[in-house]
Order: C-alpha cells, then sequence, then structure tokens
C-alpha cells in the first residue's frame, strides 16, 4: 500500500475538504490495492463464483464516495473504511444468497495466513470454513465487549493491513496489536466452535 508521503494523502485532504474531482482521481490511485484486498478477501470466501472481485470494489466505491467530504486523517484510515465497506457487503451478499438458496449453501470464509501471521484455525467447520454471517455476528459480540480487538479483525482480516499499519490507524502498539490479535482470534475460535456446535 502507499505510505503516508505518496500523493494519496493529498487527495484525502482535498477530498475531505470538499474537492469532489479529488475522489475520482484519489480511487485510481487506490484501486490496485483496493483490488487487492477485494482479492484476499474473495479467495477466501465460498461467494467467489458469485462475487467478482471488481464487483466487490465497485460496491465498495459506492460506499466510499458517499461519504464524501468526510474526514480522512491518513491512508490508512481511508483503507480501514475500505475494509468496513467490504466486511459489510460481503455479509449483505451472504444473506442474499442464504435468502435466495432458502436456508441452502452459506457463504463461507477461511481463516487463513494473513500478512505472515498464523490467522485463526477453523471452527466447527470440517470444509475448512466459517459462515461469514456467524463470523459477523461474533465480531460484533465482541465489539460489544473489546471493541479494539474486533476493529483489529476488521482492519487485519477484512482489510488486509499489516500489524504495524494496523496498530497507526488504531493509535496503539505494535505490541498491542499483536497480543489483541491472539486474543481476538482464541475468541473468534471459540465462538465459532460454539456456533458450529448448534
Amino acid at each position: 500500500m502507499h505510505d503516508e508521503s505518496t500523493p494519496l494523502t493529498t487527495l484525502l485532504v482535498r477530498w475531505s475538504e470538499g474537492d469532489v474531482d479529488a475522489f475520482p482521481a484519489l480511487m485510481d490511485l487506490a484501486y490496485d490495492d483496493l483490488r487487492a484486498i477485494a482479492h484476499r478477501r474473495l479467495r477466501a470466501a465460498g461467494a467467489r463464483e458469485t462475487l467478482s472481485t471488481t464487483a466487490l470494489v465497485h460496491e465498495a466505491y459506492l460506499r466510499l464516495d458517499a461519504h464524501s467530504g468526510g474526514s480522512w486523517e491518513s491512508r490508512a484510515r481511508f483503507y480501514a473504511f475500505a475494509a468496513r465497506a467490504m466486511r459489510h457487503i460481503l455479509v449483505d451478499h451472504a444473506r442474499r444468497r442464504n435468502a435466495d438458496k432458502r436456508g441452502g449453501d452459506v457463504v463461507c470464509l477461511t481463516f487463513e495466513e494473513a500478512q505472515g501471521v498464523s490467522a485463526v484455525a477453523t471452527a466447527g467447520a470440517d470444509n475448512g470454513a466459517v459462515d461469514v454471517i456467524a463470523t459477523d455476528a461474533a465480531l460484533e459480540q465482541l465489539a460489544a465487549r473489546h471493541p479494539r480487538m474486533a476493529r483489529i479483525v476488521e482492519l487485519r482480516f477484512f482489510g488486509g493491513l499489516t500489524v504495524p499499519e494496523t496498530a497507526k490507524t488504531l493509535s496503539t502498539s505494535v505490541r498491542t496489536v499483536e497480543r489483541e490479535w491472539t486474543r481476538a482470534r482464541a475468541y473468534l475460535m471459540e465462538a465459532l466452535s460454539d456456533h458450529g456446535n448448534h
């Protein structure tokens, strides 16, 4: 991803200040990064045949555009918002697909290796995947008890941010992110295991 010294930050500031011309230029500059994030999420998803990388980026684009004029203090915060948007898009897609199938094939995500850190081991699923809706619900429960831990999962898993990028986005230390990332994965493993046993 781009660092803070690149034109991306300048475009974010211009967009935050209401410069409508900055958004298309910003998206052109960020497009490859957003595609990489989307590809990682869809590679781990059972939905990849019905939701393409391009479609996911396009939907994220629309959600970002709807927040024009918002406060974008850094490129990390921009990508954090994109990560959250993609999380909600995937969950919405899963719900629509499940409704269409009348409770049939669930859209799944695997907690795979993320940025060189051993990610959440699969819990409660024989096929190496967990229900994305159950994952979202578990994250909401985690957020109610430990908001920062939930944000760390969202940034790392859905956004593909590294530990240092996550620490910078949350204004905390790398050590804190590493510790809470480990705790969050353990919490999700337990929550998803309980879900799989019901």
